[in-house]
């Protein structure tokens, strides 16, 4: 019986949220706002946090079952004397970057910003006593940085928060005052699009945790419509690994490219909103003192373009250090990520990848009249590519050239498409680009 009635609570669920996706339109600051989000093409995503402290990553606290009171103590030695929101911003800036996600609040509950819904922040829990989040934001409005605030909905600190399937070990005596825990989160989201200038996207994350509980009410009727209506050209995005629901403005692809599963998260298809891939650097997300296992500059540039390819963004994850600086081993990738898009950027900014899907040599990206083949050398193995044929027989072209030495390459019109004559294919570059032009 309780079975039933809880398959009858999923159900009505549906049906609400079917019902309710009849209702939300974007508005058009919402529609101007995917369109220069899909533009931007990368970000950096920053997981930063009094968990750095520990070295351990940011799921220390549940990993290792820490009471919260004693997890808590940590704010009292968090001071971060080296961070600079300049440097970070600069560094980040010169590495081809249009927008930066920070978390705001984790899941461990403490908010890196001067909330006061809660003594339990940067600035009033710590010796540190500086809103990095408010100089952060006015570094990024001065240099040009669109800024995107990362928001956890589960909480393994509070009280009031609903027990799912993570933090159970942290000694928290749940008071079930979600209601409590609802006005909480309003409170500082209202902050966040209030006293932050203007945000690009709140980035949602923590929704996997009540999936024991498919009836979890967790509010987004509310939730969104507020956004929305604190910041009209805000997005709204949800790390649910689910197919979006109403209201949402993006959709997030965890540690994969989307139509791809290799983390085995993702539970639905591919939307017709912008589309984002959040991808680490290392194996880590938050400061991990023994994870240097990143990954090489050329393998990151080949991920960025991989999923251009695939018509979304790398949101591109570095994790802090306590004394508040970029890892050099991210900075030095920063560096040479920037490097290559100063060269080749035109044929990832702006761009949109409909036309062809991912290939076996590669990928397509396309803008206004121009389309660019980008192949991988690495992928082609001990294959040799002499002609790349695309199922195109609706486009006329004009040209097609080597990107780097504008070399004319032969190509000619056939009845389902057009096929390439190409040189020898350059084998120690990580992406080797052809430009067409079209009519």
């Amino acid at each position: 019986m309780k079975h039933l009635n809880a398959s009858l609570s999923a159900t009505l669920l549906l049906l609400a949220i079917s019902a309710s996706a009849q209702s939300y339109l974007p508005t058009q600051e919402v529609i101007q706002s995917q369109k220069e989000f899909q533009d931007d093409k990368f970000g950096i995503f920053i997981h930063w946090g009094i968990y750095s402290l520990l070295g351990q990553g940011e799921w220390v606290m549940t990993n290792q079952n820490i009471n919260y009171q004693e997890y808590a103590k940590l704010a009292s030695a968090f001071y971060p004397s080296h961070f600079d929101a300049e440097k970070w911003v600069s560094a980040i800036k010169a590495a081809g970057a249009k927008y930066i996600c920070i978390t705001s609040r984790h899941h461990d509950g403490f908010s890196m910003f001067g909330t006061k819904q809660s003594p339990y922040n940067i600035v009033d829990a710590t010796p540190f006593g500086r809103d990095v989040l408010k100089e952060l934001s006015e570094e990024c409005a001065k240099q040009g940085i669109r800024l995107h605030f990362y928001y956890s909905t589960l909480d393994w600190y509070r009280e009031d928060y609903s027990l799912g399937r993570t933090g159970t070990g942290t000694g928290r005596t749940m008071n079930g005052e979600w209601n409590s825990y609802l006005n909480f989160m309003k409170g500082q989201l209202t902050e966040l699009l209030t006293n932050y200038g203007k945000i690009g996207c709140i980035w949602l994350d923590g929704h996997w945790d009540q999936s024991d509980h498919p009836d979890f009410d967790w509010g987004y009727d509310t939730l969104y419509p507020l956004i929305h209506s604190l910041q009209a050209n805000c997005l709204v995005g949800n790390n649910h690994h689910l197919t979006p629901i109403p209201g949402e403005d993006i959709q997030i692809f965890e540690r994969d490219v989307p139509g791809e599963n290799s983390a085995g998260w993702h539970e639905g298809g591919i939307s017709s909103l912008p589309l984002e891939t959040c991808q680490t650097m290392n194996n880590s997300w938050g400061y991990r003192i023994t994870d240097q296992n990143y990954m090489s500059i050329s393998a990151i540039v080949k991920y960025l373009v991989s999923t251009a390819g695939r018509n979304a963004n790398l949101l591109l994850n570095i994790g802090p250090q306590p004394n508040g600086e970029l890892p050099e081993a991210a900075l030095e990738r920063l560096k040479g990520i920037g490097e290559w898009l100063s060269k080749y950027g035109e044929t990832i900014y702006g761009t949109r990848s409909t036309l062809i899907p991912p290939q076996k040599w590669g990928v397509v990206t396309e803008k206004e009249d121009r389309i660019w083949l980008h192949i991988f050398p690495d992928d082609l193995g001990d294959d040799t590519l002499t002609e790349i044929f695309l199922p195109l027989d609706n486009i006329k072209l004009i040209s097609a050239k080597t990107f780097d030495q504008a070399k004319p390459l032969k190509f000619k019109k056939e009845k389902t498409g057009i096929r390439i004559t190409l040189d020898q294919i350059d084998s120690s570059c990580v992406d080797y680009i052809i430009e067409l032009k079209r009519k």
